[in-house]
């Protein structure tokens, strides 16, 4: 698949999950030559890697010789109200407005834009590095059909691709496989850091449970099993893993303390968006 546009790619914001999705693109064949960046600071290994790549990069993008197919708003949501408006300005009747800033809602963006602007707002999460990302869109009713196709081929370039209709719900996918990734690396910490306490050197400690936590996951991936099954899969009766799934079930255990963390999460994505 390459990746053709009929007009520039404007990508606001060069950290991580901006970088990721640039790198996706660029390998599925997306000219490099058609991509400006607009970064204020990025890391000098970025700028060089840029450099190196013909991509034009600068605090502040102001002219483009087309109106651009797409603005990639890759900024924290905190600062989106500075980074937004100017890059409004640049926006073509056809241009694209992709979203992937957590709490930012369509109107945030539309209040902006002319009437009748295409807007999505999307939730990648950071497996997008690897290819293995998983991206939650919705469109306000001025997407077009080819606009949704071109929004699922740029995001799909990280991982797979699934929508909403409801704009609402988009907090909890975010408290769920936007920060997700998180909580299983400070599983993964806990777990090592368990494994010492249990008198392993903290070397084979980190080891084993870096390595359990990626197996499994891709064990959990090739199979058609729930994870419910798979943990029983795991489980004798009497034996040493239902003796810390004792524990970790229990009414005060894991369960309950991750539904607190998806609601702080989802009513953090609230509040950024107010």
């Amino acid at each position: 698949m390459t990746i053709a546009l009929p007009g520039p790619l404007v990508l606001a914001g060069i950290g991580k999950m901006g970088s990721a999705l640039l790198s996706g693109l660029l390998e599925k064949g997306l000219d490099p030559a058609q991509v400006f960046v607009q970064d204020p600071a990025p890391t000098p290994a970025m700028s060089d890697q840029l450099a190196r790549q013909g991509i034009a990069v600068s605090a502040l993008v102001e002219t483009l010789p087309a109106a651009p197919s797409v603005i990639l708003a890759a900024v924290k949501p905190q600062v989106m109200d500075a980074v937004f408006p100017p890059l409004a300005q640049l926006a073509g009747p056809d241009t694209l407005i992709l979203s992937i800033a957590a709490g930012r809602t369509i109107e945030s963006f539309a209040r902006h834009l002319p009437p009748g602007a295409a807007v999505i707002r999307s939730m990648p999460n950071t497996p997008a590095a690897i290819g293995r990302g998983i991206t939650v869109c919705v469109a306000n009713a001025a997407v077009t059909a080819e606009q949704r196709e071109l929004a699922e081929t740029l995001l799909s370039s990280v991982g797979e691709v699934t929508w909403l209709d409801d704009e609402a719900l988009l907090d909890a996918v975010t408290a769920v496989s936007g920060s997700g990734p998180a909580y299983l690396f400070l599983l993964t910490q806990y777990l090592a850091e368990a494994g010492e306490a249990a008198g392993l050197p903290p070397e084979l400690a980190q080891h084993l449970a870096r390595s359990t936590m990626t197996g499994s996951a891709e064990l959990m991936s090739q199979s058609d099993l729930t994870p419910w099954r798979l943990r029983e899969n795991v489980t004798s009766p009497g034996g040493t893993t239902a003796a810390a799934l004792d524990v970790l079930m229990a009414a005060d255990g894991l369960g309950p303390l991750l539904a607190k963390a998806v609601a702080a999460a989802a009513a953090r994505g609230r509040a950024l968006s107010n």
